[in-house]
C-alpha cells in the first residue's frame, strides 16, 4: 500500500526532489515564471534548452517538436534576412532618387550654354558620385574625333554614337540605356581610367544627329547590365531638354 502511494504521489506532484531543491535561485526563478517570454525571446537559450531535451530523450528518440523550433528558426531567420535586404534597398532608391533631383536642379542652373557645359564637371558629376561624364555630339564637318580630357563636350564624325554603343558587339534590342565594363572605344573620351560606365542615348530630334551622354565611374561595379536605370533613364530625359532648349537658342 505504501508503495501504490508513492507511485500516485509521484505521477500527480513531478518528482519531489526537483521540487525541493530548485537549481536556480529564488529571484531569478520568480522573475521567469512572472515573465517567461524572457526564455522564449532568446533564441541562444531556447536552442539550449532543445538540445538538453533531445539528449535527455537519447540518440534513439526525435522530438519533433524541437525539429519543428529549429523549421520555424530558420524560416525567421530567412524572412528577416529578406527584410533587411528589402529596407536596404529602399533606402537607397530614396538616397539615389535625392541625389537624381540635386543633379536635375543643376543642370537648370546655368544662364549660357558654356556654363552648362561646365557645371557638368563642376557640379554634376561629384553629386553622382562619378568620375566622368560627358557629352558626345557628332558633325558632318569633322573627319576626326576631337577629344578634350578637360572639356565635357567631345565633338565626333557623324555615325561615332552608334559604334560607341554597340563596342563591337550587338547592341541588346529595345536597350535605350547601356550599363556595362568600360569598352575600349570609349577611353579616349573619357580622359582618364575607368572600370564601368553608362550610356545614356540622346534624341535630338529629326534632322540631328544624334547625341550621347557618357558617364564613367573607378568602381567595376558601379554600373552592370543587371542594375536597374529608372533614375538613369529620367536624368537623361531632364538632360536631353535642357540641352535641346539650349541648341535652338
Amino acid at each position: 500500500m505504501t508503495e501504490g502511494r508513492t507511485q500516485d504521489a509521484t505521477l500527480q506532484g513531478g518528482d519531489p526532489a526537483l521540487d525541493d531543491d530548485p537549481a536556480l535561485d529564488a529571484p531569478t526563478r520568480d522573475r521567469l515564471l512572472a515573465e517567461p517570454s524572457l526564455i522564449l525571446h532568446d533564441r541562444g537559450l531556447m536552442r539550449a534548452l532543445v538540445a538538453a531535451r533531445e539528449a535527455e530523450l537519447g540518440a534513439n528518440v526525435i522530438d519533433i517538436r524541437g525539429r519543428a523550433m529549429e523549421a520555424l528558426e530558420h524560416r525567421l531567420d530567412r524572412l528577416e534576412s529578406a527584410h533587411e535586404t528589402v529596407i536596404s534597398a529602399a533606402y537607397e532608391n530614396q538616397t539615389g532618387t535625392q541625389t537624381i533631383h540635386r543633379a536635375v536642379i543643376a543642370l537648370l542652373e546655368p544662364v549660357d550654354f558654356p556654363g552648362f557645359l561646365d557645371t557638368l564637371n563642376v557640379d554634376v558629376a561629384p553629386m553622382l558620385r562619378v568620375d566622368t561624364l560627358r557629352l558626345v555630339m557628332e558633325s558632318d564637318s569633322l573627319d576626326d574625333p576631337q577629344t578634350d580630357p578637360e572639356s565635357a563636350l567631345q565633338m565626333m564624325p557623324a555615325g561615332t554614337i552608334a559604334h560607341l554603343i554597340s563596342a563591337g558587339r550587338r547592341a541588346p534590342r529595345g536597350a535605350d540605356i547601356v550599363l556595362r565594363k568600360a569598352a575600349s572605344e570609349t577611353l579616349a573620351i573619357h580622359g582618364q581610367p575607368v572600370a564601368s560606365e553608362a550610356l545614356l542615348p540622346i534624341d535630338l530630334g529629326p534632322n540631328r544627329h544624334p547625341a550621347l551622354l557618357l558617364i564613367g565611374s573607378a568602381e567595376p561595379g558601379r554600373f552592370s547590365p543587371a542594375q536597374g536605370t529608372d533614375l538613369l533613364r529620367f536624368f537623361g530625359q531632364v538632360f536631353r531638354l535642357v540641352l535641346m532648349g539650349w541648341l535652338r537658342e
